[in-house]
């Protein structure tokens, strides 16, 4: 098996070599699953997916697989919420430590079972926004940020292999967020690649107001692996922002988009050769570094890009 630091150079030799596939929706798998109320955890733990690592580890894992079989470089921990501020809704802000490392244990032990020799499979730690913006939302101050971030990345430290801070609405939670993660690694004692990935509404800004622009220049001191933009809306809508990202980046550049935007009914349209067709575009025009599938992506849609 391979030393962490061994798995990060690789890491880094592949990116300079080669565009990597990141995996899929982890959400849109597990409400696949048709989970009920007792494989959460309980009625009260209804909707927490987080806890599903805890719950029905062998349902994480098969996604995880599914994933690794259809061909991803990359598959992230099923971390999206698992921060104090948005467990603490479940009355499971204590498990913070727990539920982080469960879920990179069960992404470990599946991507190492997949690796081949000359091909490694790699763990990115999930962190999302968060269920509350300094700028948007309100409800959270920048000290509770950073320190919510510092505790989930310093958990998810122990088994990955980079840390992706994604779905990111807010350029202010990015950078406490930032600094949350970089007090983790320090006191881990690893020094680990971290992506920051964006998320553009169909109005051209992210939630707070920034632009694609924005969200480069604003990290440009953060010493970031990667770039890009993730969630939303489909591939499309995209174009034009990660252009932009591509010609104002100095990083790499990640995209992982939605299936497309969902219909009243919550269905994605973008089939997995429609949405792999846009991605080739991106790839030709030497935009991208990294590239997989958010909200109603599947192994099928993985498969294909």
């Amino acid at each position: 098996m391979q030393s962490r630091l061994e798995r990060i150079r690789l890491l880094n030799e592949a990116l300079a070599d080669r565009i990597l596939v990141l995996d899929g929706a982890m959400g849109t798998a597990l409400q696949d699953a048709l989970l009920t109320a007792e494989d959460f955890g309980g009625a009260a733990l209804e909707g927490c997916n987080e806890n599903v690592v805890l719950t029905r580890p062998d349902i994480v894992r098969g996604i995880h697989a599914g994933y690794c079989e259809a061909g991803a470089d990359i598959i992230e921990t099923n971390t999206f919420g698992a921060m104090d501020i948005v467990l603490s809704e479940y009355g499971l802000q204590d498990e913070v430590a727990r539920i982080n490392s469960e879920a990179g244990r069960l992404a470990r032990e599946t991507a190492d079972a997949y690796a081949r020799p000359g091909r490694p499979v790699f763990v990115a730690g999930a962190m999302g926004p968060s269920t509350k913006s300094i700028s948007v939302t309100g409800g959270v101050t920048y000290d509770e940020l950073i320190s919510s971030y510092r505790a989930q990345s310093l958990a998810l430290a122990e088994h990955s292999d980079l840390l992706i801070l994604e779905t990111c609405q807010d350029t202010r939670n990015i950078k406490a967020a930032l600094i949350g993660i970089g007090q983790a690694l320090r006191e881990f004692g690893l020094r680990l690649p971290v992506i920051v990935s964006g998320t553009i509404e169909p109005m051209g800004t992210m939630l707070a107001g920034q632009a694609a622009e924005a969200l480069v220049v604003s990290l440009e001191h953060a010493g970031a692996l990667g770039v890009g933009l993730n969630c939303a809306t489909g591939p499309e809508y995209m174009t034009d922002h990660l252009r932009t990202i591509h010609e104002t980046a100095a990083p790499l550049v990640s995209c992982y988009p939605n299936a497309g935007l969902p219909d009243e009914d919550g269905q994605y349209g973008e089939t997995p050769d429609s949405l792999a067709s846009v991605l080739e575009r991106f790839a030709r025009n030497g935009w991208l570094n990294i590239v997989g599938g958010c909200c109603g992506t599947t192994p099928d849609h993985i498969r294909a890009i």
